[in-house]
């Protein structure tokens, strides 16, 4: 969508039939339509309502019409909205049983101040950072009337009929989703193509620094290897057409490869920043 000359602060595509892509500014949310009815996964940061609002706009839809929004894991750049369409839709905002407790605001499972100051010498860190604060990434998550799906035929009733895959590690309670008529997987932080401090393009995992338990969040690539998936839908980087077994399999190669001991993320002088509005091939770096 553009405003004016400015240049667009999302950017909706149509992968499959009724999944509309959204990639925001710095993470990215899912529309799942049917007819006028729709499931919101994820929705970004606080400051991204008016985007999130206009991309359900975009795709023909009402946010009053929502049936759902599903979260994939409390963090607040994939939750930051949900409390907008509880309060002034009455929808349901619905998450995994382990995640519910940081939903609600009961608990907090966010990078830490003290990792983040440990990576503040690299530029494309203290860009994220500055974006994080700008879009109210320092407030707290609490939807109060959050509740957890009761089990998977109340998923499947909901437009795009997703399934839960469970894939704990970024968070306690993380949770992808399979679209089974689309053959897409929505991966949330489990798997992504793309953040602001990484210099890769591609099927890759976060920085460890965003992991509550990085091991598991390598176990939890497994499940994703499984799915009968041939497009990858992630939290963060552009959609990619890939079978989910090589997309694992591309992140897994880049583990064992050594790291270099000096890493000048991004151009000399610039940012490393996601590659937003199109599809990219599976393993392409940019």
């Amino acid at each position: 969508m553009r405003n004016g000359r400015e240049a667009p602060k999302y950017t909706l595509s149509e992968p499959a039939h009724d999944v509309f892509f959204v990639e925001g500014p710095a993470s990215n949310w899912i529309i799942l339509r049917r007819g006028y009815a729709f499931t919101l996964i994820d929705g970004g940061y606080p400051g991204d309502l008016p985007l999130v609002l206009a991309s359900i706009a975009d795709a023909g839809l009402h946010p009053a019409d929502a049936s759902a929004v599903l979260i994939t894991h409390a963090h607040i750049d994939h939750a930051g909205t949900a409390g907008h369409f509880a309060a002034a839709h009455n929808i349901p905002v619905l998450c995994s049983v382990p995640e519910l407790p940081y939903l609600l605001g009961e608990d907090r499972d966010q990078v830490s101040v003290r990792s983040i100051m440990g990576k503040a010498w690299q530029p494309s860190v203290l860009h994220w950072a500055w974006h994080v604060l700008a879009s109210g990434g320092a407030s707290r998550v609490a939807v109060l009337t959050a509740a957890a799906w009761a089990d998977d035929d109340e998923l499947a009733a909901l437009p795009g009929s997703p399934v839960a895959v469970p894939t704990p590690g970024h968070t306690p309670g993380h949770t992808a989703f399979y679209l089974p008529a689309a053959h897409a997987a929505v991966t949330g932080d489990a798997l992504v193509t793309g953040h602001a401090i990484s210099r890769r393009r591609g099927p890759q995992m976060l920085d460890a620094m965003f992991h509550s338990d990085e091991a598991g969040a390598r176990r939890s690539l497994a499940q994703l290897g499984k799915l009968d998936a041939s497009l990858l839908l992630p939290g963060h980087g552009p959609a990619v057409r890939t079978a989910m077994g090589p997309a694992v399999g591309t992140v897994r190669a880049r583990a064992a490869v050594p790291k270099r001991r000096f890493v000048v993320p991004g151009p000399a002088g610039g940012f490393a920043e996601p590659t937003y509005g199109r599809n990219v091939a599976a393993g392409e770096d940019r």
